[in-house]
């Protein structure tokens, strides 16, 4: 098994945490502990979820922190929405993010299904 750090998809959803990260200093401060809390933890899941599941002792594990990656990657997406209707972001940077995510989910999506495989082999 290759090193979480070398595959495209970790490295990816770590660009989009340091973007969130980046984009939410200029929210307002009363979202301190709520939006940008969320959001940062929401988006910093990702390649958290995807290191975590790389040193589990089967695929099957694997897959399902696999998963989880994909269950925060939507809460991501939604946040990064409400940040949007909010006014907190600007619509042009939401949509570059929101691609983004797409992209990211095709492939996790694609490396479950992946890792599952070998799994039930």
């Amino acid at each position: 098994m290759q090193r979480f750090t070398d595959l495209k998809v970790w490295q990816r959803s770590h660009q989009l945490t340091l973007e969130v990260y980046r984009i939410t200093v200029n929210f307002p401060p009363v979202e301190r502990y709520g939006l940008i809390s969320q959001l940062r933890r929401a988006a910093a899941s990702v390649p958290t979820n995807i290191a975590e599941g790389s040193k589990r002792q089967s695929n099957q594990e694997y897959s399902r922190f696999l998963n989880i990656a994909e269950g925060s990657l939507v809460e991501t997406e939604y946040l990064l929405m409400l940040s949007r209707d909010l006014g907190y972001l600007a619509r042009n940077s939401s949509e570059v993010m929101l691609n983004e995510v797409g992209e990211i989910a095709r492939m996790l999506s694609g490396l479950r299904k992946r890792v599952g495989l070998v799994a039930a082999a």
